[in-house]
């Protein structure tokens, strides 16, 4: 079930059930047991009555000595490993939502666009649907960076024809790369503002090499310098997120 707290930006206080409810920590009655059992912190003070009012704008709580940040809106950067696929019912490897605590997964977060499960790297993680969309869409055009590991020696013949564009077998209109780096004998940096499937893959494969290994390292203003490790994850801040939607 998707829980969809205040809009972004709008500060107001609620009571305390009622914000442990909208971070997706169980239902109403589950989060007023929460307080009443003593599970739940504001400020390093125990609050064992559910009903007393925070302001949600930057509040800090602990729910069994664990720390939680209010966001109204979810947006995660996750660093994705291999061998994980970016699907909430999974086919054939396990769902990424598992590397994530279970009130994230009780808010309906939904990968933003997707990597294959043999590809590493920056994933973004919402249950914003409108920002998916913003994200996603061609005609904003947010650059994805990526960086390949190819089979055979890669040269400038190739990477200009990746930047000329190349054509895929299902869509007779070029693609191309926004940049594209030599960055090692068998190594590019690919940066793209489409999100067609497999898309560094095949144009890699157009342009007579073929993909060994695929890393993700940037998001638009987002990258990976600040972490998190391999296999975990972090809210994405507020100005991050500003950073993140503004245009060119």
């Amino acid at each position: 079930m998707s829980r969809k707290g205040p809009a972004v930006g709008k500060p107001r206080s609620q009571g305390l059930a009622d914000i442990l409810f909208t971070q997706g920590f169980g239902t109403r009655r589950e989060c007023t047991l929460l307080v009443r059992s003593g599970q739940v912190c504001v400020g390093g003070t125990l609050v064992e009555d559910p009903d007393v009012c925070f302001a949600t704008e930057g509040l800090v709580f602990e729910v069994g000595g664990e720390p939680w940040e209010y966001h109204a809106s979810a947006l995660v950067l996750l660093h994705k490993p291999a061998g994980y696929e970016c699907s909430q019912k999974p086919s054939a490897w396990p769902s990424v939502m598992q590397l994530l605590p279970v009130p994230l997964r009780n808010r309906g977060v939904q990968s933003v666009g997707r990597l294959d499960q043999d590809t590493t790297g920056l994933l973004l993680v919402t249950d914003d649907g409108p920002l998916i969309h913003r994200l996603t869409s061609p005609k904003h055009k947010v650059p994805k960076t990526y960086e390949v590991i190819t089979a055979r020696p890669v040269d400038e013949r190739q990477a200009q024809q990746l930047r000329d564009g190349v054509v895929l077998n299902d869509d007779p209109q070029p693609v191309r790369a926004e940049l594209c780096e030599i960055t090692g004998p068998h190594a590019l940096r690919l940066t793209l503002v489409q999100g067609k499937y497999h898309q560094v893959k095949r144009m890699v494969a157009a342009a007579g090499n073929h993909c060994e290994a695929l890393h993700r390292s940037a998001f638009g203003a987002l990258n990976l310098a600040q972490g998190p490790a391999l296999g975990h994850w972090r809210f994405v801040q507020p100005a991050e997120r500003s950073m993140l939607l503004q245009r060119e």
